[in-house]
């Protein structure tokens, strides 16, 4: 039997955790590489793998009726070591899975490194020639180059034109990824492929807005590159509306900045709307809010502002709200946006936020099976691909894992379908999202994300379903079709067992 050879999976997190059990339980070998506690982040406080350094809720179990509890479900019938440590660190926390923080790392920390198949390495990888030598070729090769000079796999990292020819590499670093690290990823990715804080503006589900308010127009009616002059929903405000608005905006509650995140500045171009609104009463009806190039149709006037959403994703199930990165408090966030005229009843698929982060611009840099399009050997996983929140961030680490596993074992990977919460998810990070240039931010898993379904209209007894029990029923309808065609998809690539690769 031909020797497997290791992949390597840098970072010990959520999703490198994923990663590293999801290759071992195929029967392939894997470095795990993590730098704690050789050194240290400014969030984590121990060396166990997968320290929850946030909240220790993995949020709601129901999957039934909520699309982070179906993904719960998925993960499990994938054999997700997370989800397997949450459930055995369980604390009760209602119909949401809490974990005891301590319990659930210890478990995942025991559980990798027991596993005969997982190598752990701690240490720094401070770039990625570093990695090159753990791979078995630590000498460089002369710069390929073709006739004109220029180089050949069209980036400039030599590092990267050597691990070519090296071994299966993911990087799964997260949001805390070394500074090294980060300007070896940049550098051979390029200078605006990698993003140090993410500035979130809220996203709505398009169903809940309400057209006889708003309308859908481009300003000056200018088309787009698909001949749309109505890309954008317009909500519009008279003076007094505007006015309340931004008195709201000054009294709402601030989320703070953690204190490892107090060093992140402001960009002038991407500052928060209570920001802008303290600088004066008309900063936001000049900035994000002009109303100028519009009119609204019902009185063909131009409005005193407007608030301009944007579609998100090309299902067109998604509008963001362009320009409303914030750091408002949750609460705060969706009793403020509500007062805006159309947005009354908006259910909101995320809400808004500014941290540091370190995230690619996946939908440009990363396939269908997160492998880097430049260079195939490297994937990246977890937070750093442009997801939200930790099952998110663990679901794409055990993708990564079994991707790498079918390669190494001779098999063409396959994404899951679009259907179920893991495919919507990596469609919409490696190229589900539009938007312009420097658009993309990153998502929580959301039903939005899903193509859409015939849900039912009415009981089985012919009663007609109204409001939150018409939505109940389309929720799960989502997720009995996802967890079928889950199923589906996981006996038609199933991956040896350990057992068969000994």
């Amino acid at each position: 039997m031909r020797e497997i050879k290791p992949v390597h999976v840098v970072g010990g997190g959520l999703a490198g955790s994923e990663a590293a059990w999801a290759l071992a339980n195929a029967g392939v070998p894997v470095a795990l590489h993590e730098m704690r506690p050789v050194r240290m982040t400014d969030a984590h406080k121990t060396e166990a793998f997968a320290e929850l350094v946030c909240s220790n809720s993995f949020r709601s179990d129901d999957w039934t009726g909520n699309v982070v509890g179906l993904l719960h479900a998925e993960l499990r019938r994938c054999g997700s070591l997370v989800m397997a440590c949450g459930d055995a660190a369980q604390v009760p926390a209602g119909s949401a899975l809490a974990v005891d923080r301590e319990v659930f790392s210890d478990a995942v920390t025991k559980a990798l490194t027991a596993h005969p198949l997982i190598e752990v390495r701690r240490e720094e990888i401070r770039s990625i020639d570093q990695l090159l030598s753990h791979s078995g070729r630590a000498e460089r090769d002369p710069e390929p180059r073709g006739d004109d000079g220029n180089d050949t796999l069209g980036f400039g990292s030599t590092a990267l034109r050597a691990c070519a020819r090296n071994d299966s590499v993911i990087f799964c670093t997260g949001p805390l990824t070394s500074a090294a690290l980060a300007d070896s990823i940049r550098n051979a990715t390029g200078e605006d492929s990698l993003a140090f804080f993410d500035a979130i503006a809220p996203i709505v589900h398009a169903d809940s807005i309400d057209f006889d308010i708003a309308w859908r127009q481009s300003r000056y009616d200018k088309e787009g590159r698909g001949g749309d002059k109505a890309a954008y929903v317009n909500c519009p405000m008279d003076q007094a509306q505007y006015e309340a608005f931004i008195a709201a905006l000054n009294a709402a509650p601030k989320t703070e900045f953690k204190d490892w995140e107090k060093s992140t500045p402001y960009f002038e171009g991407c500052l928060p709307i209570e920001v802008m609104a303290e600088r004066g009463p008309d900063t936001l009806r000049f900035g994000p809010m002009k109303p100028v190039g519009l009119a609204d149709p019902r009185s063909g006037k131009r409005p005193y502002a407007v608030v301009q959403l944007r579609q998100d994703n090309k299902l067109g199930t998604l509008f963001n709200m362009v320009g409303f990165q914030t750091k408002l408090r949750y609460g705060a966030q969706e009793e403020i946006f509500r007062m805006i005229p159309g947005l009354r009843d908006a259910r909101f698929a995320r809400l808004g936020g500014i941290h540091r982060n370190t995230f690619l611009n996946s939908p440009k840099l990363l396939d269908e099976t997160l492998r880097l399009r430049a260079e195939p050997r490297i994937r990246f996983a977890g937070q750093v691909t442009g997801v939200e929140g930790y099952v998110e961030s663990a679901a794409m680490g055990l993708l990564a894992g079994r991707f790498a596993a079918a390669e190494r074992l001779g098999r063409a990977p396959a994404p899951p379908p679009q259907t179920t919460a893991l495919g919507a998810l990596i469609a919409h990070i490696t190229g589900g999202h539009i938007g312009p240039k420097g658009a993309f931010q990153p998502m929580n898993i959301n039903f939005g994300l899903f193509p859409e379904i015939a849900a039912p209209t009415h009981t089985a007894d012919g009663r007609k379903l109204k409001g939150e029990e018409r939505s109940r029923a389309k929720k799960r309808a989502l997720a009995d079709r996802a967890l079928s065609d889950l199923d589906a998809w996981l006996s038609a690539g199933v991956q040896r067992s350990p057992a068969e690769a000994r």
